[in-house]
């Protein structure tokens, strides 16, 4: 405890009230990702300070700490909609992590909260609407989350990725919604295919790469999926493949040299290895789908079904396809078979790769990180 103590003091002692964001959100990388592409704008407007309010447990303070934002612990618990004997327990974290809030928003005096969504989230929402601290809330994913539904009721605006999300919402949050698309980092916009090519090792400019991602934890059923038609995809391509901790490349050893690449985890030199893509094979989280937006690559999508999840990614892969940026395997439809068809049938109609590859960099066209960036610093007085 004295050493908390001594951490907020420090913090109140070297921080501007005035020009002081306190941004809050975690549980995965889901969530903290597009909040540091957030933060990232705001700093950019000078005197503006930021740190980050999030669980004292899991991911989110080595990726926010990693990323040089400061970070403050608070107990929390997941909100589940099912019965589990973890409810009483997580609860009480719950209720633990409101008067923790309460007390660090008391001692740092923001001017804003801004909240990037998940279980997190929602301690330091309401501890903030106690407060009189205006809050900004974001959801990623086409349908609202339960934390969302939550925060909104605190929120001065409520930020939605697409049109659609808004009919989703409570009658009473809809006329503070603003569809601002959702925040990805620059780096994937500045992008450089060339880097990417050059860090995969592809030399031969004609090959075609093929990127396959389960998400940064990766997912069995992408992997097992291309384990089962690697040997079938078109001669000419490369594939990447991002694993995940622990997941089993499709080729012993990780490596056939012209061919196949596999990676635990791909990390700064993402962006570049996106732009390099000519297609992506993966599931359909938000981060995912908006990143694959930004570099304008198109996708074969196999999202995580309702029952393993809330269908959000369903949901997502979806709005995609129907705008002609991706295509989806669900059901029975993901298969391997299935899975060599739809890559061999892209790859070799240049024509629908090129509509494809439009249809997705104009979804990620809107620059969703600035704009956000601008309504969390209307919110908190135009800090500058």
């Amino acid at each position: 405890p004295n050493s908390r103590s001594f951490s907020i003091q420090s913090l109140h002692d070297t921080l501007d009230p005035m020009s002081l964001i306190v941004c809050t959100g975690g549980g995965t990388g889901g969530h903290i990702f597009p909040g540091l592409a957030v933060i990232e704008e705001l700093r950019k407007r000078e005197g503006t300070d930021v740190v980050w309010v999030g669980s004292s447990r899991g991911i989110d303070r080595s990726l926010v700490e990693g990323a040089g934002v400061r970070f403050v612990g608070v107990p929390s618990g997941k909100l589940r909609r099912y019965l589990s004997m973890e409810n009483i327990i997580d609860m009480l974290r719950v209720v633990a992590g409101f008067f923790r809030s309460l007390w660090v928003l008391a001692r740092l005096k923001p001017a804003v909260v801004f909240s990037k969504g998940g279980f997190v989230s929602v301690p330091p929402c309401a501890a903030a609407r106690v407060l009189g601290v205006p809050v900004v809330t974001h959801e990623c994913d086409l349908s609202p989350g339960l934390a969302t539904r939550i925060n909104a009721r605190f929120a001065r605006d409520v930020l939605v990725s697409a049109e659609e999300t808004v009919g989703l919402l409570s009658a009473r949050a809809r006329p503070r919604a603003t569809v601002t698309g959702n925040p990805v980092r620059s780096a994937f916009y500045s992008a450089s295919a060339e880097r990417g090519r050059a860090f995969l090792g592809v030399h031969d400019p004609a090959a075609q790469i093929v990127l396959v991602l389960g998400g940064s934890l990766g997912a069995r059923q992408v992997n097992d999926l291309v384990r089962g038609a690697l040997d079938s995809f078109p001669a000419g391509c490369f594939v990447a493949h991002q694993t995940g901790p622990g997941g089993e490349p499709a080729v012993p050893g990780g490596y056939a040299p012209g061919r196949y690449r596999a990676f635990e985890f791909i990390r700064s030199e993402m962006p570049d290895v996106l732009a390099a893509a000519t297609l992506v094979v993966g599931r359909s989280g938000a981060n995912t789908v908006w990143e694959c937006a930004a570099t304008g690559t198109p996708m074969v999508l196999v999202p995580l079904e309702k029952g393993s999840s809330r269908g959000d990614q369903v949901e997502n892969a979806r709005f995609f396809e129907d705008r002609g940026a991706a295509m989806v395997l669900t059901g029975q439809d993901a298969t391997a078979a299935r899975l060599v068809k739809a890559v061999s049938d892209i790859l070799s109609d240049r024509e629908r790769l090129g509509r494809m590859a439009a249809a997705a960099r104009e979804l990620g066209s809107g620059r969703a990180a600035e704009r956000v960036a601008e309504i969390v610093l209307s919110r908190a007085g135009g800090c500058q």
